[in-house]
This record gives C-alpha cells, sequence and structure tokens, in this order.
C-alpha cells in the first residue's frame, strides 16, 4: 500500500479520515503533533494554516508516495495555491469530506483542487464510508514499476516524475 500524507486546515476530517480507512470506529481527536504510521501520516491542521510550519507540511510530504490535500465540503475558503503540485514532488490527490453537509458546495472544491493540480479527486464521506473503498484501491494499486537511481535522474532531466511515463518514444539510456 502507498504511504499517504494528510494535509489540510483543522477540522477538515484528516483524522477522521485516518479512523475510516483503518475500519476503526470515528471518534473525535484533536491531532497535536504529527502522527505517523507504516500508511498514513496525518499532520495538525495548523501547519496548513501558518506559513511558520508549513514548511513542515513540504517536508513531511517527502516520507510519503501519495499526498492527499484534505477539504470539507463546506470549506469558507481555500488556503493552498493554484499550482501546489509544482512544491510537493509526489502525486498529489485531492479529498473531500463531509460531503453531506446542508453547506456543502462540492463543484467549488473540486475547481479548487484542480487548480491546485490534483491528479485525482475522492468525495468520502467518513461516517456513511462512502467513498473510502475507492480510495483504499487507488493506495493498493502499486503498477509504479521500481525504477533504478539512473533511471529517476534521467526523467528529471526531461522534465518529468517518478510517476509519470516517458512519452512514446522515448527510452532510457542503455548502460555503455
Amino acid at each position: 500500500m502507498k504511504k499517504l500524507f494528510l494535509m489540510g486546515r483543522s477540522e477538515a476530517g484528516k483524522t477522521s479520515l485516518t479512523q475510516a480507512l483503518k475500519g476503526e470506529e470515528l471518534h473525535y481527536q484533536k491531532t497535536q503533533y504529527t502522527n505517523t504510521s507504516e500508511d498514513l501520516i496525518d499532520s495538525p491542521g495548523e501547519y496548513a494554516e501558518s506559513k511558520h510550519f508549513s514548511v513542515g507540511l513540504a517536508c513531511f510530504s517527502f516520507e510519503a508516495d501519495v499526498v492527499a490535500v484534505v477539504q470539507a465540503a463546506d470549506e469558507p475558503f481555500n488556503l493552498f495555491g493554484a499550482c501546489l503540485h509544482t512544491f510537493i514532488l509526489r502525486p498529489l490527490i485531492g479529498v473531500i469530506t463531509k460531503t453531506d453537509s446542508p453547506y456543502a458546495n462540492v463543484p467549488m472544491i473540486e475547481q479548487w483542487m484542480e487548480n491546485m493540480g490534483c491528479e485525482r479527486i475522492f468525495h468520502i464521506n467518513n461516517v456513511t464510508r462512502e467513498g473510502v473503498q475507492e480510495l483504499l484501491d487507488y493506495l493498493h494499486d502499486d503498477d509504479l514499476p521500481p525504477l533504478t537511481l539512473e533511471q529517476a535522474k534521467y526523467k528529471q532531466q526531461l522534465g518529468y516524475n517518478e510517476w509519470e511515463p516517458l512519452p512514446e518514444g522515448i527510452s532510457y539510456p542503455q548502460k555503455s
């Protein structure tokens, strides 16, 4: 399973999402510090809400295989700017929580996530577990072939990330 890093503002549903992904009963628990496990990293919302702590988000992203921006469907504003994916060197996905809120504005949140550069967007209801299996399936899909250091460097020289396929007609240089 890919290691998932969750970031978003306080009360977006990050910790509830970790509980839902693990099949645990939901209970409110304020995240006071970054919690890591074998396959999840849950960060406090204050990291996203303060420019003094936000550098921690970039640092923790290097420990993960996938970075997820978690935003509640009823969020009144967006903390993350357009092209967020340019400084996070991992696949970036979006997770929209609280989709059942009477104040939900899912199309607006989706637009924010598309502007950030999210490759996929998941709609999750942590209470009913709707959408959780789809996210788990994505995390269990280990279709990326292993790369050597030389192959990774070559992709970087071409301007590609490690998870992006090489364009048709381009192959890795042969060792001499």
